[in-house]
């Protein structure tokens, strides 16, 4: 075929007249003719590439140079798709045919550190048994790759996208293990470190010596001028760590690192840096990664003269990868992990940017119903801010590796009469034990006192108050893993909080770590406690058999699947409620996030049925009579269930 008949033929598959996209398909396809892969990945190519070139166009169009950055880019993701694993590829077919397979009711996600959890990768693979004991369908290792040493900022300053650390293993045995969990019905999860690399990072290390090619890699500056200009109008994220945005190098010059000296941030503005991030994402896509998360997707973008936070190139650089991702790994699923305004959060989430997102308003708010025992906020979270596009889903979590800060938002707060910031400073108080009955054991993490703000560090036992023996501190940590566990989407665990580990002081013994309060809620797996989870007896019994018993009776409902929500009011400050319907009825759940019993009023729920079984506990209500709730007791009643 000539190369005009094939740009005509090209050309056939979209907007008739797209002269351009069908020059670019006519070079890609010449790269793959007679190639026994090709097919396959020119259906997709074909479906996706028209989304790719617009997304990209809007970043990189007026280069000369950009029909020839969008052919060597699909070169590469063919080199990609060539070399992905025949199973991959057979699960890429799979999750075509059922997009929405995450949304299951049976869909368990748990998060850990490889080496605080198991020692190395072979660790992790010696402890699918366990995983599969727990529930776990979805495994999100913290960054394995290699990074520096000891300020690595938790795996999150990466030296190298292909090579692991080495304390963990190889990267062959990442792979094996990707493997592994695959065939145990488990997805893995990794992080996608790519608003920045690591000042060790190869790139990183040619522009230090003066290499053009890779300064332009990064926000490089002579002095201070431009950066004194961007730090106008942008915040500190670590102060604790340095001030400003920028870091200065050894030779005078200045480069920009949002978060960590060591971590210099990626100039997307250079087409050069999104191919060659594109290239690591599909290295890792073909590890047998199922799910990557998008670390930072709020700062991928600057511009001077804005809070480079949020821009709305950080959402082209989004959907553009996804649409690769579509082409060369079908697969793989984006997470947003944005922890920002609640109305921007929203905005990263949807089929052709982020199929999942955390949920961090969610996870605020329940620690802000455990201190106020009111869940005024959190009601309101979930009947207005909860809902979701088709085909996308929140993740659900009490807490994680990260503080805890309160990104509720201020305009939703005034409604009840409550001022955002002195509030913020009642929770910062309360959970580092700073305010008088506190059952909190937290620590504060980036305190600062000049601007006022803090956020919080600690296990979710620490928190709940199991570190200093309250009495209901395991009912606490159930009633917050039943409401992540019933509200819609992927419920996550933070590996070590389902049998009550608490804070580990230990980490500031450790150079590396001691000016990182995060630390504290990371601690290292403890045999003695993990045996005790089969003990009834113990603190780590009660957690694990009851946070068991949720997940099996979840996992046993298909109500729970999906994210559909309909609040439901309980008329009672301490009293949360919610409906998850199904065509038959649906779930009513009631949660009471006080210490003291509760009491629903029967003029409350007279549209329910007469009488609802407790999916929880097997016991049977009346729903014509007030329904009482003991202290931080929650309810999954079905309401499909009638009687007299």
């Amino acid at each position: 075929m000539s190369n005009t008949t094939a740009a005509q033929s090209g050309a056939a598959f979209w907007q008739v007249g797209d002269e351009q996209l069908a020059r670019v398909w006519s070079a890609v396809r010449e790269r793959g003719s007679g190639d026994p892969h090709w097919p396959a990945f020119d259906l997709r190519l074909r479906e996706h590439v028209g989304t790719l070139r617009d997304e990209l166009a809007q970043l990189y169009a007026d280069r000369s140079d950009f029909e020839a950055f969008m052919v060597e880019l699909l070169a590469q993701a063919f080199a990609a798709w060539r070399d992905r694993d025949a199973s991959l590829k057979a699960l890429d077919e799979r999750r075509e045919r059922e997009p929405d397979w995450f949304q299951s009711e049976q869909t368990l996600g748990g998060v850990c550190y490889v080496d605080l959890f198991a020692g190395d990768f072979a660790g992790i693979e010696a402890s699918i048994p366990y995983f599969k004991e727990l529930g776990l369908t979805y495994l999100h290792l913290m960054p394995p790759f290699k990074c520096p040493e000891p300020h690595s900022d938790g795996g999150y300053a990466v030296s190298s996208y292909r090579e692991a650390n080495p304390k963990l293993g190889h990267i062959d045995d990442l792979r094996r293990l990707a493997i592994a969990l695959r065939q145990a019905g488990i997805s893995l999860v990794l992080d996608f470190v790519f608003n920045h690399t690591a000042d060790e990072h190869e790139w990183a290390l040619a522009a230090r010596a003066g290499d053009a090619r890779y300064e332009d890699f990064f926000f490089i500056f002579p002095d201070r001028t431009e950066p004194d200009r961007y730090e106008r109008t942008l915040r500190e994220i670590f102060p604790d760590e340095h001030p400003g945005a920028f870091s200065r190098l050894d030779d005078g010059r200045w480069v920009w690192t949002t978060f960590h000296s060591y971590q210099w941030d990626l100039n997307y503005a250079n087409p050069d840096v999104f191919a060659a991030m594109a290239g690591e994402m599909l290295f890792i896509a073909n590890l047998g990664v199922e799910f990557l998360r998008m670390d930072a997707v709020a700062f991928i973008w600057k511009r001077l003269g804005t809070s480079c936070e949020n821009l709305p190139q950080a959402h082209t650089l989004l959907r553009a990868y996804n649409a690769l991702a579509r082409i060369a790994a079908p697969s793989l699923l984006f997470k947003s992990e944005a922890i920002v305004h609640p109305d921007d959060v929203v905005r990263y989430i949807s089929p052709t940017e982020c199929q999942v997102s955390y949920n961090p308003l969610q996870m605020a708010l329940l620690w802000n119903s455990l201190a106020t025992r009111e869940v005024n906020l959190l009601q309101q979270a979930l009947e207005e801010r909860h809902a979701l596009p088709a085909g996308a889903a929140w993740v659900n979590y009490v807490r994680s590796h990260d503080d805890i800060g309160w990104t509720f938002a201020d305009e939703d707060a005034a409604r009840f009469g409550i001022n955002g910031f002195d509030h913020r400073q009642f929770l910062n108080r309360f959970y580092v034990n700073r305010f008088t009955g506190s059952f909190a054991r937290g620590v504060p993490f980036q305190d600062n006192p000049a601007i006022g703000d803090c956020r919080i560090s600690g296990t979710c036992a620490s928190l709940c108050g199991l570190e200093q023996g309250d009495p209901h501190a395991v009912a606490r940590i159930l009633l917050m893993h039943s409401i992540v566990l019933s509200a819609g989407g992927i419920p996550l665990l933070y590996l070590g909080d389902e049998i009550g580990m608490l804070n580990d002081t230990g980490y500031l013994l450790d150079p590396g770590k001691a000016g990182d309060s995060r630390w504290v809620h990371r601690p290292p797996r403890q045999a003695a406690r993990h045996l005790e989870r089969k003990n009834p007896g113990t603190d780590a019994g009660r957690v694990f058999q009851g946070l068991r018993r949720l997940i099996a009776q979840r996992a046993a409902t298909p109500a729970f699947s999906g994210g559909h929500l309909i609040g439901f009011r309980s008329m009672h400050p301490s009293v949360l409620g919610f409906t998850r319907p199904t065509a038959t009825g649906g779930v009513l759940v009631l949660a009471n996030f006080s210490e003291h019993g509760q009491t629903v009023k029967a003029e409350v729920l007279s549209a329910m049925p007469a009488s609802a079984i407790d999916l929880i506990d097997g016991s049977r209500h009346d729903l014509r009579a007030d329904l009482s709730l003991a202290p931080y007791q929650m309810a999954w009643l079905d309401i499909r269930i009638a009687s007299g």
